[in-house]
């Protein structure tokens, strides 16, 4: 049996690193991959993509609400047309830097507020 171990990464943005995502992506199989809402920015996607590829990590995107200052995790009131938008743009996003730099996404897996809204409506 082969079990997937799974990470949220490439949280940094701007000036700011969060987390470890080097000596984290030595230990995981797949890695989620902040789409720029919530955390991230087009750098961060890019240098992510990157490792995961060099660490042989299969490579996800993770969209959020666009809700930088609460990380994600509060809820917003959006129509199902909206969320579906806010999703599509950022799946999109990781999925281009991710052709760009000769491979493609493997799974998608929504962030915070929006994976609670995903499980329950």
């Amino acid at each position: 049996m082969r079990i997937d171990l799974n990470c949220d990464m490439g949280e940094s943005f701007g000036a700011y690193t969060i987390g470890n995502d080097e000596a984290v992506m030595r230990s995981i199989t797949s890695a989620n991959i902040a789409c720029g809402f919530h955390a991230g920015d087009p750098s961060v996607i890019r240098k992510t993509i990157r490792l995961a590829l060099a660490s042989n990590v299969a490579i996800g995107a993770h969209p959020g609400f666009p809700d930088l200052v609460g990380y994600g995790r509060r809820e917003m009131k959006a129509t199902p047309a909206q969320v579906e938008d806010f999703v599509i743009y950022q799946v999109s996003a990781v999925a281009g830097v991710a052709v760009a730099e000769g491979t493609q996404l493997q799974h998608v897996k929504p962030h915070g507020a929006l994976y609670n809204l995903a499980a329950r409506d």
